[in-house]
């Protein structure tokens, strides 16, 4: 079924015709298997039943900015936008066409994912042919790139120009000869735009494009998450009512393409919005992100980099991160000139930034709380989500609302339950304490509705193996593997953030497989041991693990880094057990019994660290800021979980 849609029309909108973009084609697949006939010529995209990525963009005001590089300053309209994504869908056909694909409709296209304009370009030409967008991070290994790349089916791989130094710089092209056919000339750039005022959507049920992610795999390699457009429009919507995101908007994006919080979060969303999306390359200084978010509030410039930011007076309303980013500019912060600081504070404060938002790992209190006092009340927003299924729980916009250790609420159009997987019922409203033990009970988060992923690429068993079946004919359950408690929470809840974040809220409790610790007969969240000795003043970072014991089934255990002015010699500094003390029987210094003795009037004695190691530097974590420890058990404590 096609929807007509009418489309406005710009006849002299001026373009930035310095931007360049190539496109690096590849060949994976000799053969095609879709159906054999020509592409049409008319522009067909894709629709929903409400307004869709597409038509938000014909109904933006088309002389506002869509998207800011925020180091030069250049700017792209939702008039730019919109013309460079159908100039460079047309493009794309015709060399498919030109190699002998009939269709692009459901076939797998990947991407170079860098923070800039011409990535968000290749985004939606992608989707607007009814294909699958593949995003790729260009300076992985080549080994990673060609895994994902043949794993994905990818018909063809596009790479900006800046994504084609990249790669020259780094060594995944070695070998590439195999995958690279020919490099496509640079989509053609016009200094007027006009588009027809009538262009056809396919409805969004019909659509067979998409987005695929591929998730961070541990023991396994990693798996593509193919996410349908239809789950990713309902997660776009479900954001837009839960957070409120407006064309008055302006969003710092300080994080990578190719994971689902720099992709949908604070881009997809946003567009639908018709916000302001403003680039800054990750990894990004903290002194550059103060400078930029600062510039607005300055009389004049501070120090030498601030020249980059002299004509800046478009201020920062959004701001999405991980945890270590909070913790990165918090600390920097005092090495900042004073005007600067004065002109930073009044910049992420509550009148200014309109919503500050942590997510993708577990947000330790002190962070919260310094930055909480930094901006003068303005509260960090948790939110819980996974590739699989975009967001799904999130703490609301009244302060109120954003308690310490809790994700909220079930995001709307996301359904949330616990599974108790011990007595293997549902955890139903008003059963969250056992009656035998008096404990709150833990159970696993599944999840549905329109915003859950569709398969995993290629994997029907794996597919098969994270659903459960219903009960009640509505769909089946997504198994997430994360774990959480629900409870109510006094003074939160009560629908003023909207009205889906009433009642008792979620706090996760950890992955089960590697952060819920069974030790002689009881269940420890190793999330809630990090976030106690997280408060510790003297701790920088902490990880607590689960050990293999024969007495009690598991010990915890648990790896720290120390802030600077506490540390010991360079290396691995400790290595305790619970019975280790010193000659004159004292706690030896962040061994097993300091730590329990801080610990003992905040935590149950069978939740303390048995085991400590104390690390310089930092404790490894990959792009979002997540640890993996399952390889971090075998690196320092030399067993596999």
């Amino acid at each position: 079924m096609l929807v007509r849609v009418s489309l406005w029309t710009c006849a002299q909108v001026r373009c930035d015709a310095s931007r360049r973009s190539t496109f690096l084609l590849k060949q994976l697949i000799a053969n095609n298997h879709g159906q054999d006939r020509r592409l049409s010529s008319s522009i067909n995209l894709c629709q929903s039943n409400q307004s869709n990525l597409f038509q938000a963009l014909s109904a933006h005001d088309p002389l506002s900015v869509a998207v800011e590089h925020s180091r030069t300053g250049r700017k792209f309209t939702y008039a730019d936008l919109t013309r460079d994504i159908l100039e460079a869908r047309k493009h794309l056909i015709q060399k498919c066409s030109a190699r002998g694909v009939s269709s692009l409709k459901g076939e797998r296209v990947a991407f170079a994912a860098m923070n800039d304009y011409d990535s968000v370009v290749n985004l939606f030409s992608i989707l607007a042919s009814d294909a699958i967008a593949v995003p790729v991070w260009p300076a992985l290994p080549y080994l990673e790139v060609k895994y994902i790349l043949e794993n994905a089916g990818a018909k063809m791989f596009l790479l900006t120009e800046i994504g084609e130094k990249v790669r020259e710089m780094g060594d995944w092209f070695i070998g590439a000869d195999d995958l690279i056919v020919d490099v496509i000339s640079r989509v053609p750039r016009r200094g007027k735009f006009q588009v027809s005022s009538q262009v056809d959507f396919p409805d969004v049920h019909d659509a067979k494009g998409g987005l695929m992610l591929y998730t961070s795999g541990t023991t396994n390699r990693p798996k593509g998450v193919f996410l349908p457009l239809s789950a990713l429009q309902a997660q776009a919507q479900s954001l837009i009512e839960a957070w409120k995101y407006t064309p008055k908007d302006h969003l710092l994006h300080l994080l990578p393409l190719h994971h689902i919080h720099g992709l949908v979060n604070a881009l997809l969303v946003p567009i639908l919005a018709g916000s302001t999306i403003e680039f800054v390359r990750p990894p990004a200084a903290p002194s550059a992100i103060w400078n930029r978010l600062a510039a607005p509030f300055l009389e004049q410039p501070q120090n030498p980099m601030a020249h980059e930011y002299e004509k800046i007076h478009e201020k920062i309303t959004f701001l999405t991160g991980v945890p270590t980013l909070y913790t990165r500019l918090m600390a920097y912060f005092p090495s900042l000139p004073d005007a600067v600081q004065a002109a930073a504070k009044r910049a992420i404060s509550p009148k200014e930034l309109r919503l500050n938002i942590s997510g993708s790992a577990a947000l330790p209190t002190p962070t919260k709380s310094a930055w909480t006092e930094l901006s003068g009340g303005n509260v960090l927003l948790e939110r819980y989500g996974m590739t699989e299924i975009g967001m799904a729980i999130s703490c609301g916009l009244d302060r109120k609302d954003r308690v310490d250790g809790s994700v909220g609420w079930p995001l709307p159009s996301v359904e949330v339950r616990l599974w108790d997987m011990d007595k293997e019922e549902v955890i139903q409203p008003g059963e969250e304490i056992d009656k035998e033990t008096g404990r709150e009970r833990i159970g696993e988060i599944q999840i549905r509705g329109p915003t859950v992923f569709r398969e995993y690429w290629g994997n029907p068993k794996a597919t098969q193996e994270s659903f459960v079946a219903d009960d009640d004919g509505k769909g089946k359950w997504f198994r997430t593997g994360d774990v959480a408690v629900r409870r109510i929470v006094e003074g939160s809840g009560v629908g003023s953030s909207g009205k889906w974040a009433k009642g008792p809220m979620y706090f996760i409790q950890g992955r089960f497989s590697v952060d819920i610790i069974k030790t002689g007969g009881e269940k420890v969240s190793a999330l809630e041991v990090e976030r106690e000795l997280l408060s510790l003043p003297e701790i920088a970072e902490a990880a607590v693990v689960g050990l293999p014991s024969e007495t009690w089934g598991q010990r915890v255990a648990a790896v720290i880094v120390l802030k600077e002015q506490n540390t010991a010699p360079q290396g691995l500094m400790g290595d305790s057990s619970v019975d280790e003390t010193s000659s004159r029987g004292i706690y030896k210094p962040w061994g097993a019994l300091h730590l329990r003795r801080l610990l003992g009037d905040r935590l149950a004695a069978y939740k303390l660290p048995h085991e400590v190691k104390v690390l310089t530097g930092h404790i490894p974590k990959n792009a979002m800021g997540k640890v993996n420890k399952k390889a971090l058990v075998k690196e320092i404590f030399g067993v596999q979980i």
